[in-house]
């Protein structure tokens, strides 16, 4: 009886002391939707949204699930949040891009600029001393080893477009791939959707 008291009484401490892991929240914007600067700064920073004055006031973002944004064949303009309900943008923790390159190459494509052009405004409504990180994504198509080179690599093409294009520090961005470990939930790991760049806070 004493050692069935003292099992259950170490896992229930064990499960009152183990931190509870919580979904990651993911703000995806899908290709050619507007991306809010504001927004974009309100994720990276965890600062509230304040949105400028000379700009009108936007209707608030829905977001819903990932395998919703996968999934998705919409043209809504808001974007998705992943493992989220609707929430301000600040509860995410990254933004994701469906950065579009040239085949097997780190060219960012001309239709990509737009979004990237929105996000590096984003970046600029950051304190000066902020640290984004970079992460370039993969699908499954190819082995491991390639795509996590090419997530690397397209992701260092991000940051040098940023730091090109925009002037942003190129000290203030690191970069880091993750090939085709970390599809999005709900998506198949060949799916495009997992093509992507995502952006975080350091």
């Amino acid at each position: 009886m004493t050692r069935y008291l003292t099992t259950l009484a170490l896992a229930l401490a064990a499960a009152f002391l183990t931190p509870q892991v919580k979904a990651e929240k993911v703000m995806i914007y899908r290709e050619g939707q507007l991306v809010n600067p504001t927004d974009v700064a309100a994720v990276l920073g965890k600062t509230r949204s304040v949105r400028l004055l000379d700009e009108t006031p936007a209707a608030p973002a829905k977001y819903v699930s990932a395998a919703a944004a996968a999934l998705a064949k919409t043209s809504a303009r808001t974007p998705l949040l992943a493992h989220g309900r609707e929430e301000a943008p600040v509860d995410a923790s990254a933004v994701s891009l469906p950065v579009r390159f040239a085949f097997d190459s780190t060219d960012i494509l001309p239709a990509a600029r737009t979004q990237l052009d929105a996000l590096a405004d984003g970046i600029k409504l950051l304190a000066p001393d902020s640290i984004v990180t970079v992460e370039g994504h993969t699908d499954a198509v190819g082995s491991d080893a390639y795509n996590l080179e090419l997530s690397r690599n397209r992701a260092r093409a991000v940051r040098d477009y940023l730091v090109q294009h925009h002037g942003i520090d190129a000290s203030r961005l690191k970069t880091v791939g993750y090939g085709e470990s970390r599809p999005i939930e709900g998506a198949e790991p060949t799916a495009g959707v997992n093509r992507r760049v995502q952006f975080r806070g350091a």
